[in-house]
């Protein structure tokens, strides 16, 4: 569903006077991770719970390596002998987060770290402390602990102690599908109601302003037209990888049938509206109003991430924030001799360490230095590379564009100014990044950069390699995704307006929302950021459903 499927919310007096097909203590728009995770927290504390998915379920959770940031002294990094605090985690995600939320709110995802994932394996998600060996994008399944983001890179581990807090759900291949699995079995376990094929696409409001109940869309079950649906999605979501802009006129395909077939259902929401529904990284009108220069990456969603729940929540008069922060992927390890090598910009100097985090090296690349990074190489580097992505060292995923790249992207020069003429670079400016970077290699300087030790190499001696790995390349396509939304109180979850107050009934978690996740990215902190603001807004849900407090009795939020 784009925005343009959104409606304007349906206005009433009161509730009583329209005819609802159906109700429950709280209706929630979207079951994928933070969708699941409130209907199992509010169901587990009595609550009826309906869940309305457009497609099958578990949107881009289930597409994810379902890696779970998690710290402060798990089981997982207690049997891999790695101390942790929450104080270090904390300290850690400070520099990450930023102003996304207040430092309160982040303590309190720190403190409860340990024991979110605790309840994550009550609903029957496994993990374990099998340590990957080397610092990796994604490990393969001999393990499931991980730095998944730059807390061993010298500049971060200065301010808080390192460990591991990249806890993948134990699974055969990408894992996000083993760990929305066994959220949908849980929550069915516990009597949710989920109706796929169903899509919200107005809010209904009464006159006090309180979200009241939703106007959804469903495809008759058993129909051609749901069967067809469900082929199409599928197909969408296989070949969105290799084939995007096929994988776009599917979704369109989905879209006319959705129009054409869908039946409308009147669904009353006793005490709230959740919309988890996804971010907006396949609505191509808020990308370019919000965050323009991304608009060449590779969306990494599911086909639900158009920003339909956030358009939902800015029709009831939800504010946005964060909507120009978007993560950009550009991951340089595997193999790891890539990430010994440098990085240049179009003027031929070096802007990054290559050590850090996929996401941040994106983030320096598209920010700052205009979408441009070239990979700087020399002939043991690139053979070292093909040797580590070898059959059966690493995932397919990450071994195809790293041959296709050393076979059709790679440019030789047997002088470094060949190479700077080859490349259009400043053949001065990139002498000078290959020899500073050298002396720091040899250990005459400390490098410029902070580069660990163990990964600086001299690059001394030609041939020379580049590689043009920019955001726009066609033989390495830059994954991205949205990072910002609705507003929300950071106590409750309720969507917040304009001046910042709660709009009565209605919520937002996940990527629909602001949260933990939304300044720079890190693997794991948005799944564990879909659990832990889910959970959070089905719990004040459950204060609702307990003391039934008037429109004016709410909470106020001061954000």
């Amino acid at each position: 569903m784009t925005a343009r499927a959104v409606m304007a919310p349906l206005r009433v007096n009161q509730a009583q006077q329209l005819q609802w097909q159906q109700q429950a203590d709280l209706v929630v728009v979207g079951f994928g991770g933070a969708g699941a995770s409130a209907a199992i927290e509010a169901a587990s504390r009595g609550l009826s719970v309906l869940a309305l998915e457009r497609f099958a379920g578990g949107g881009a959770t289930a597409l994810s390596g379902g890696v779970v940031y998690a710290g402060g002294g798990t089981p997982q990094q207690q049997q891999a002998g790695y101390p942790d605090s929450r104080a270090a985690m904390f300290a850690y995600l400070r520099q990450e987060v930023g102003d996304a939320v207040s430092e309160p709110t982040l303590r309190s995802f720190c403190d409860a770290s340990a024991d979110q994932l605790s309840w994550l394996e009550r609903q029957g998600v496994v993990f374990e402390g099998s340590m990957a060996p080397h610092k990796t994008s994604y490990p393969s399944d001999r393990y499931y602990l991980y730095y998944s983001g730059n807390e061993a890179v010298p500049a971060y581990a200065a301010t808080a102690e390192p460990a591991p807090r990249g806890h993948r759900a134990k699974g055969h291949g990408l894992s996000g599908a083993s760990l929305f699995a066994a959220l949908a079995d849980s929550a069915r376990r516990q009597g949710v109601t989920v109706r796929t094929q169903c899509q919200v696409r107005r809010l209904v409001i009464d006159r006090d302003d309180q979200v009241v109940g939703v106007e959804a869309w469903q495809l008759p079950q058993g129909s051609r037209a749901a069967r067809q649906h469900a082929r199409l999605s599928r197909w969408a979501a296989a070949v969105h990888m290799y084939a995007p802009a096929l994988s776009a006129r599917l979704r369109a395909r989905l879209q006319r049938i959705e129009q054409a077939s869908a039946r409308p259902i009147l669904i009353r929401a006793l005490h709230g509206v959740l919309l988890s529904s996804g971010g907006f990284v396949f609505n191509r009108t808020l990308l370019q109003q919000f965050a323009p220069r991304y608009l060449a990456g590779l969306p990494l969603g599911s086909s639900g991430c158009d920003g339909s729940g956030i358009e939902l929540g800015r029709s009831a008069g939800g504010s946005l924030g964060q909507m120009h922060k978007v993560s950009a992927w550009r991951f340089i390890n595997p193999p790891l001799a890539w990430a010994r090598g440098l990085i240049v910009n179009a003027r031929g100097e070096r802007y990054c360490n290559e050590e850090v985090y996929g996401a941040t090296l994106g983030h320096d690349m598209v920010e700052m230095h205009d979408g441009r990074a070239l990979l700087i190489l020399d002939r043991h580097l690139r053979n070292q590379a093909l040797r580590q992505v070898g059959p059966g060292k690493v995932w397919s995923f990450q071994r195809l564009p790293v041959l296709l790249n050393l076979l059709f992207n790679c440019r030789r020069g047997n002088s470094l100014e060949q190479l700077a003429q080859r490349c259009k670079l400043p053949a001065p400016a990139l002498r000078n990044s290959v020899d500073t970077y050298g002396r720091a290699a040899r250990g005459e300087i400390d490098d410029p950069l902070g580069k660990s030790p163990a990964m600086r190499h001299d690059l001394s001696q030609g041939p020379w390699y580049c590689l043009d790995l920019s955001y726009d390349s066609r033989l390495y396509p830059c994954p991205t995704l949205t990072l910002g939304g609705l507003r929300v109180c950071e106590q409750s979850g309720q969507v917040l307006d304009e001046r910042g107050r709660p709009i009565t009934g209605l919520y937002a978690a996940g990527r629909c929302a602001v949260g933990v996740a939304s300044n720079l990215y890190v693997s794991g902190l948005s799944l564990a950021d879909c659990v832990f603001s889910g959970r959070r807004a089905a719990a004040h849900v459950a204060e609702r459903h307990a003391s039934h407090p008037s429109p004016q009795g709410e909470h106020p939020c001061n954000v």
